[in-house]
């Protein structure tokens, strides 16, 4: 896909640079809701996932350096997971001394019972593509008037068909296609800013 704007730094080179106020910015708003999400998954109430995310975030700012971030597309979140799940191990490992400091053996019964984090990458990958696509819509939205956007919505998100949306809309089938089009490849270019891929893909 052809880029017009300038070549960007991918946004894990830019993280190097702790200076880069505008990449940590976009980091946190694009990452944070898949950390969040995951951690409400693996069962921590609303304000624990909310603090291990902070934690989290704390790690990957301290760590990032380390990282390769020239190896292949998705190692850096298999690399944020690990992140995650190191945080999450650390979380129990407190709460099961503070239930046996306590001596309360029916919470320390309930949290040995905790089930270990799911290890799927590909549950991962499709959270962080439904966080990605998010965002990024977002981000998007007000670049196109009413009509393009409610094509794009009906027929790409809600799966409604193009002769439903002419019929909503006043609009031609063309215009129905080419609207989508518009929007998914905006989509796609605001995804690669991000991403710092060749295929800035959704899917």
């Amino acid at each position: 896909m052809d880029d017009c704007e300038p070549t960007r730094l991918s946004l894990l080179a830019r993280l190097r640079d702790r200076g880069d106020h505008g990449a940590w910015g976009e980091f946190v708003e694009v990452y944070t809701p898949l950390v969040y999400g995951v951690l409400r998954k693996r069962g921590l109430q609303d304000a624990d996932a909310a603090d291990l995310t902070q934690e989290t975030m704390r790690s990957v700012f301290q760590a990032v350096g380390q990282f390769d971030h020239a190896q292949h597309a998705g190692a850096f979140r298999g690399w944020l997971v690990k992140v995650v799940q190191s945080r999450l191990n650390d979380f129990h490992a407190r709460k099961r001394r503070q239930a046996v400091g306590s001596g309360d053996t029916a919470a320390f019964e309930r949290l040995e019972a905790v089930p270990a984090p799911d290890h799927d990458a590909g549950a991962i990958e499709k959270e962080y593509r439904k966080c990605l696509f998010q965002w990024a819509t977002g981000q998007v939205r007000g670049e196109f008037q009413e009509n393009t956007w409610r094509a794009f919505w009906m027929t790409y998100v809600d799966g409604q068909g193009s002769k439903e949306a002419t019929e909503v809309l006043g609009m031609s089938v063309e215009a129905v296609y080419m609207a989508r089009s518009r929007v998914l490849a905006r989509l796609r270019k605001k995804i690669q800013q991000v991403e710092g891929q060749a295929d800035g893909r959704i899917q």
